[in-house]
């Protein structure tokens, strides 16, 4: 079947915190698919998207979802039983990966160095320091640093936010040690990782604001780090990937200590369905190796499946 034959069906948006970050992923991932020849319909996805790809009747399903319900098996699982060919991960990898704390004792088991941390009720995360400062609360099943707070040494209490009647981020968090220095990720394309990325952050640390907002970060790649130190990211991520069984591609981000207490490289967690616009961290890197935003885009839909 030529590409111009082949019928793709994008899902975006959603219900997750992170619907907005992929109707923009899902639009622009679209539009390169269009210009690569292929016939494409958009789909915004609700409760009754089984019944919309029924109607549809897509070769294959770009899945442009984030966060819940997009990234963590759900849709996965759907697709699986609906029998169409679907992009990036599938239910296994995916549901592990998005729970941060799984994923994290499959990495150590594989000898990938991960920060201590530990899952504590949101109750007793907001009453007392679960640890000694400084150190990170987060949802442990949210993507793009929805959720995440920065508890630095010296700070009398944890965030009044953790309090408010607009959380809905779940009644546990993951209380995870900070690691200073610097925040560095690595893409994963089928087999083969990209480059390293060194992204600074133009506020405290890259929380949602800082990934998303014009000028909150700047990415520096390759990462100007010591060549050991890139080289090993490049294969702690490859590990990562494997590890989970994913497929596809996947982001893997990590912090690299290079202060005096010299912890090293540790990873945080793996993004088995990054952000996906023209200057998102993987087309970037994918620039970088000399592929267009069209060439991947083009290569994770023929990548595309079922029993991922």
């Amino acid at each position: 079947m030529t590409k111009s034959k082949k019928h793709v069906c994008v899902l975006m948006g959603g219900w997750s915190p992170e619907r907005e970050v992929s109707l923009v992923s899902g639009r622009d991932c679209s539009k390169a698919l269009r210009s690569c020849g292929y016939k494409v319909t958009d789909i915004d996805v609700d409760r009754d998207v089984a019944a919309k790809l029924a109607d549809v009747k897509p070769d294959i399903v770009f899945n442009a979802l984030h966060g819940q319900w997009g990234e963590d098996g759900c849709v996965q699982g759907m697709l699986e039983i609906l029998g169409l060919p679907y992009t990036h991960s599938g239910v296994l990898a995916s549901s592990l990966a998005m729970d941060k704390e799984r994923a994290k004792v499959a990495f150590a088991q594989e000898g990938i160095p991960v920060a201590k941390s530990e899952i504590v009720s949101l109750e007793a995360a907001a009453r007392d320091h679960a640890m000694e400062p400084p150190y990170v609360i987060k949802p442990n099943a949210q993507g793009s640093s929805v959720g995440v707070f920065l508890v630095r040494e010296g700070d009398n209490r944890p965030p009044e936010a953790l309090t408010s009647a607009q959380w809905s981020l779940g009644d546990t968090v993951m209380v995870e040690k900070f690691v200073p220095g610097l925040e560095l990720t690595v893409a994963v394309m089928g087999d083969r990782p990209l480059a390293v990325t060194e992204i600074s952050a133009n506020a405290a640390f890259y929380d949602y604001e800082a990934k998303y907002e014009e000028g909150g970060s700047d990415h520096q790649i390759p990462a100007q780090i010591p060549k050991s130190v890139y080289d090993q990211a490049l294969e702690m991520a490859l590990i990562a990937h494997k590890t989970l069984g994913c497929r596809g591609v996947t982001r893997s981000d990590f912090r690299y200590d290079n202060t005096e207490s010299n912890e090293g490289l540790v990873i945080l967690e793996l993004n088995t369905q990054p952000g996906m616009t023209p200057t998102s961290l993987v087309p970037e890197q994918a620039a970088h190796i000399g592929m267009t935003f069209e060439d991947l885009v083009e290569w994770i839909a023929e990548d595309a499946s079922c029993s991922r």
